[in-house]
């Protein structure tokens, strides 16, 4: 019926009303209000595992162009190295639920364990020599480069079991939110393999497409991997010197500080709109040290240069009373988010770090 004739119905009479209040309830709950959008379909549930790639579409053609224009790949080495390649739908499907989304404090618990800070503790102690002169010639702090090591690759021990060149190769022809980023990492892929002279289809990695100990992209990599072994190889699959000192340069790139704080708690409510404005804002919401000391009345150490922090909220288990717990994220912590845009992820590397350093 139509809300117009509805109404006049209602106007008859006041025994109607009951009808005029079904049949509004009735409207809202079969899309009076609007239809339903479907749900958007997920990368993964548009292919088959195992389907061929198509060389022949336009994003290949433009692919093997600009690598055999800009790269000086030959035809024959892009013939020969892509014939075959094919989707891994594994792929897509972590992509669509990466840990990262997860709230905090089921975050948490998958990276600071009784046992990594155990053999971080061995670690700081087995490496010290080495991580004196990263210390002296990169100005980062031990435990944080220790911390990372260890949430990335288990110290080493899990550096990811995905051919990269499929993975990478999935993401550009199969996951079109970021196909832009991945065709980038692919063909920075390429350069790192002949750089280090490595085989494209025997390196393995994460279902991000991430490899080595410190799980660098490509991208990354060629920015920031440095060796620091007396080779000009930059090996961060099996130097630890070159593994450590190429956190630690990452890290002084965005302006880490030695000895400086990285956080401080704030309680779990803010106190001013100007902090609630910082917190939603993310990562680009920075403000002055004395504001959040005076709007929150907490004590809070300097920061190097007045550089601003920013405003983190990390979700507290419902045991615990619900709600987010506050934090001031000072450059360093920003830092760390620089090498993953994850607060969580910047959080769990911080209190890794502390209770690795701690005695």
């Amino acid at each position: 019926m139509p809300l117009s004739r509805l109404l006049r119905t209602a106007s008859a009479g006041c025994h109607h009303l009951h009808l005029l209040i079904a049949a509004l309830v009735l409207l809202v709950a079969t899309g009076f209000a609007g239809p339903v959008q479907a749900a958007k379909p997920l990368a993964a549930d548009l292919v088959t595992d195992g389907q061929a790639i198509d060389l022949e579409s336009d994003r290949y053609r433009e692919l093997f162009a600009e690598l055999q224009r800009d790269h000086n790949f030959t035809e024959d080495e892009l013939t020969s190295l892509f014939a075959g390649v094919r989707i891994n739908k594994k792929v897509l499907e972590l992509m669509d639920r990466q840990w990262e989304a997860k709230p905090y404090h089921q975050y948490r618990p998958l990276f600071v364990t009784a046992k990594t800070i155990a053999t971080g503790k061995k670690k700081l102690l087995e490496h010290s020599e080495l991580l004196d002169r990263i210390e002296k010639e990169f100005g980062v702090d031990r435990e944080v480069i220790v911390a990372i090591w260890g949430i990335e690759s288990r110290f080493g021990t899990h550096r990811g079991s995905f051919p990269v060149f499929e993975t990478l190769n999935t993401l550009f022809d199969a996951y079109p939110r970021r196909s832009s980023f991945f065709r980038t990492q692919l063909i920075h892929f390429l350069e790192v393999c002949r750089e280090n002279g490595l085989d494209p289809l025997q390196v393995k990695g994460s279902y991000a497409g991430a490899f080595g100990q410190p799980q660098f992209i490509p991208s990354s990599f060629n920015e920031y991997a440095v060796s620091f072994d007396d080779d000009e190889i930059r090996d961060v699959f099996t130097s630890i010197d070159d593994i450590f000192a190429s956190i630690a340069n990452y890290l002084r790139r965005f302006h880490w500080t030695l000895d400086a704080p990285v956080y401080v708690d704030i309680g779990t409510e803010l106190n001013s709109a100007e902090l609630i404005a910082a917190h939603r804002q993310g990562r680009k919401g920075k403000v002055e040290v004395n504001t959040v000391s005076g709007d929150q009345g907490v004590n809070l150490p300097e920061s190097p240069e007045n550089r601003k922090v920013i405003i983190v909220g990390l979700e507290l288990p419902r045991h615990e009373g619900g709600g987010l717990r506050y934090i001031a994220g000072y450059p360093n912590f920003q830092a760390i988010i620089e090498w993953n845009h994850s607060s969580r992820y910047a959080m769990a590397v911080a209190e890794l770090a502390e209770a690795i350093k701690a005695d």
